[in-house]
């Protein structure tokens, strides 16, 4: 049993096909997948599509780079956290890739910190986006005293890694782990613990090799949970099991016998 622990199947090129998805999902024994808000329209409709399936879960959040007028406050993700599906806060975090505005530097601090807090308000998990900002990353979790969470799509050094596991973070995997450019995140993750990782796809993008520039899916999260068994010489049966454990152990709010 697998689970995708990040995607975005309410994109329109994923959310045409939900049936087949959700179908092929089934195929590849991916029991369960997150899909994650970037902004308020995007949070509010995922929370509909998850009430139809019984494996869908919801995480509410303005993604870094959304614009100002597509953010969810404070007190809407404190609001809309308490429906049953919605089971953790983001994406939310800091993107300072090709950034050079002051002012946009601040509207991202200010949004990622109003996500931490409504986390704590809720106890629901953080789920961060972090990209050329792993110090001011660390830096605001430690501020708000964020209480955990996952850095999705991990990419980062492994000086970050030690950083957020110290934190009592988890990882979390996706389809760049395939990637022939990628040997330098693949000699980090031998290092990152078991017990702290989850798997990802992050569809409709980052499609695993040899799917690569291809509409992504959640049944992809298997050849993901593949690569990491390859990295870490374990058997693929207890990359599963450990991933899987992970997940609930860190979406609380989940039971196990969902």
């Amino acid at each position: 049993m697998y689970i995708d622990s990040h995607c975005h199947i309410n994109f329109p090129e994923l959310l045409k096909n939900i049936d087949s998805i959700i179908k092929n999902m089934e195929i590849k024994k991916v029991s369960n997948a997150l899909v994650v808000g970037i902004d308020n329209k995007s949070s509010n409709l995922i929370i509909n599509l998850v009430k139809k399936y019984k494996n869908l879960w919801a995480s509410i959040g303005t993604h870094p780079n959304s614009h100002i007028n597509d953010d969810l406050t404070y007190n809407e993700l404190c609001d809309l956290s308490i429906n049953e599906k919605v089971i953790a806060i983001g994406e939310t975090g800091l993107d300072f890739y090709n950034c050079n505005s002051k002012e946009i530097y601040k509207i991202q601090k200010n949004r990622f910190c109003n996500h931490i807090r409504a986390s704590i308000n809720s106890n629901l998990p953080l789920i961060i986006h972090t990209r050329n900002a792993a110090n001011d990353t660390i830096d605001i979790l430690n501020q708000e005293k964020a209480f955990n969470g996952v850095i999705h799509c991990f990419t980062e050094t492994m000086d970050f890694a030690k950083k957020v596991l110290d934190m009592n973070f988890f990882i979390s995997l996706s389809g760049i782990i395939t990637f022939k450019n990628a040997q330098n995140l693949r000699d980090i993750i031998k290092y990152i613990p078991l017990d702290k990782l989850l798997i990802e796809t992050d569809s409709p993008f980052l499609s695993p090799e040899p799917y690569r520039g291809k509409i992504n899916e959640p049944s992809n999260v298997t050849i993901v949970a593949k690569k990491v068994a390859e990295i870490k010489n374990i058997p693929i049966d207890v990359v599963a099991k450990n991933t899987t454990n992970n997940f609930f152990s860190l979406f609380k709010k989940i039971s196990y016998n969902q």
